[in-house]
């Protein structure tokens, strides 16, 4: 259970859990205050006019850059070969 739990993912995307933590974290720190942004952009358009497009693309490119080539990906097992890791279309 606390394999499947904590250490499962982790070791499908070849990550130890305390790597894993980072990143996920920055992503969803990244997230939540860009979409805070977004929210006061809503009220105040003059404000954070690129802050939620600039964070997205950001965001993307580092998603893109983690994932192995497509030769390694073909021969060896992991997330990036299941069909929720692949990225299916651009913002």
């Amino acid at each position: 259970m606390f394999d499947r739990l904590f250490l499962a993912h982790p070791r499908s995307v070849n990550e130890s859990y305390t790597e894993h933590f980072g990143v996920a974290f920055r992503f969803g720190a990244t997230m939540m205050a860009s979409g805070a942004a977004c929210i006061v952009h809503a009220v105040l358009p003059s404000l954070f006019m690129r802050t939620g497009s600039n964070a997205v693309k950001r965001l993307h490119a580092q998603m893109a850059a983690r994932q192995p080539s497509q030769r390694i990906r073909d021969s060896r097992p992991g997330a990036w070969n299941e069909p929720e890791w692949q990225i299916e279309y651009e913002i």
